[in-house]
């Protein structure tokens, strides 16, 4: 595909090339990704000016997007990308590999500054969704400002921040200047531009900015970070699709072929019928989910890949509000605990009724849960944010459409992004496929099991 890049991601791409340490914090569905890439082939192969580029990002991110990204666009199809991703022995295997981009999950940044200890090669740093180092306490924190002075040049990719994530900025920030532009400790930032908001006789629990903070801390980092909202630069409303790769480790592979050879065998391909179609593509959507019904309708957990694809991009979303929907209720029960594990400060809610609708429309519920087939009619959820994340996709094309109209309406005033989890090779691209044709459902549902089955069959030949 060919990049023609919009004037604000040329402005970006400027910026990049001219500044040592930039920030972007560009909404979802900006172009974050190819906008940083295309600096970073410029410098490296036509400027001269970085020789080994490292990449942090999510795990879910790392494994997948940037790889396909750099595949996707005709100009950067030439990028070797390499994932340092898995056990020690792969990841140092990935570290040793030529290529012009290093991958690798934030969870394994403190590794990869004891790995190499006086020898850092990077002079490149890309932090994809730099919002994971908003905690100065935090191990990869303080790994990553050892290795700062020997890094040269460095980018931090996250969302428009909101208000109320200000205080989040200084530790990201940090690793930008070094503490040139919001001081150098967190304490004497929160001083001088927060007060205590919620607290105890001992503690404080909370910080809110003071009058004039926002715009104050704008003033100050504007010179190298660039701020851009969606509505801003695009005609809106607009409705996007961001399909978010999903890749099972391989023990959730294994369970995944397995189960799936399994009952696909059991089927005689030409005594297919709608009804069997729809049992077996259920299940297999279950089983890309990461859980499936037993006989006693229980829920046994297969995997978690997809639920850790979801709390990433929760967390990317950087404090906006998501309309989740799922297609199970052991969907619903896991991401729910998962929401309460990993995100307690989130304020989630399952759909129940007009109390829920006035709510989130109110800006008072941060996640929103709700299965299509109870918020596909008849309600304004427009007002209460502008993005939709599908944990499971579902075969009706209706109440997809309808689903997300709940937020693409008349009174949206923010570009409605669509993310859509998808595991790779599973029934999930079987599924986005007949809703993007528009086919008929019932044959859609057939020929994908037919297919399936065909390909199970030849793997066991």
């Amino acid at each position: 595909m060919q990049f023609r890049p919009h004037n604000y991601q040329s402005y970006c791409i400027e910026r990049l090339l001219e500044l040592p340490a930039v920030g972007l914090f560009l909404d979802m569905g900006l172009g974050k990704t190819v906008t940083t890439l295309t600096a970073v082939k410029e410098l490296k192969y036509h400027r001269f000016q970085v020789c080994k580029v490292l990449v942090i990002a999510p795990k879910k991110v790392a494994e997948a997007t940037w790889s396909r990204e750099a595949e996707k666009w005709d100009h950067l199809r030439d990028m070797r990308v390499s994932t340092v991703l898995g056990s020690r022995i792969k990841r140092e295997k990935a570290l040793a590999r030529p290529a012009d981009l290093y991958v690798i999950n934030r969870e394994n940044v403190e590794w990869l500054v004891d790995y190499y200890r006086n020898d850092w090669p990077f002079d490149m740093v890309v932090i994809d969704e730099s919002s994971s180092f908003k905690d100065q306490s935090t191990k990869r924190w303080k790994a990553l400002k050892r290795v700062r002075p020997k890094i040269h040049r460095i980018v931090l990719l996250t969302g428009t921040p909101a208000p109320n994530t200000l205080i989040d900025l200084w530790a990201q920030l940090y690793l930008l200047d070094e503490g040139a532009r919001l001081g150098r400790t967190i304490g004497g930032f929160r001083e001088r531009y927060f007060q205590p908001d919620k607290r105890n006789a001992e503690r404080v629990f909370t910080y809110k900015p003071k009058m004039g903070t926002e715009q104050a801390v704008q003033d100050l980092i504007g010179d190298i970070c660039i701020s851009m909202k969606a509505e801003d630069y695009l005609t809106l409303p607009e409705c996007v699709s961001v399909d978010v790769p999903v890749v099972l480790d391989s023990k959730a592979v294994k369970a995944y072929t397995t189960m799936e050879r399994e009952m696909l065998l059991e089927v005689a391909e030409d005594t297919i019928t709608a009804d069997t179609a729809a049992v077996l593509t259920n299940k297999l959507l279950q089983l890309a989910g990461g859980a499936v019904y037993n006989a006693e309708h229980e829920a046994q957990v297969i995997h978690s890949c997809k639920i850790e694809a979801f709390l990433e991009l929760v967390e990317s979303l950087a404090g906006k509000s998501a309309l989740v929907f799922y297609g199970f209720q052991h969907e619903k029960e896991r991401i729910l605990a998962a929401l309460a594990k990993k995100h307690k400060n989130l304020r989630v809610r399952v759909f129940s009724g007009p109390q829920d609708e006035d709510d989130w429309n109110a800006g008072k519920i941060d996640i929103l849960l709700a299965h299509p087939a109870s918020t596909a009619y008849g309600l304004n959820l427009q007002q209460g944010g502008n993005h939709v994340i599908w944990f499971s996709p579902t075969w009706s094309l209706e109440l997809y459409q309808q689903a997300n109209k709940r937020l693409h309406r008349q009174g949206q005033t923010e570009r409605v992004i669509i993310h859509r989890l998808l595991v790779d090779g599973s029934v999930d691209h079987d599924v986005v496929a007949a809703l993007e044709g528009k086919a008929d459902t019932q044959e859609a549902l057939m020929e994908s099991i037919k297919a399936r089955i065909e390909h199970v069959r030849k793997e066991n030949l």
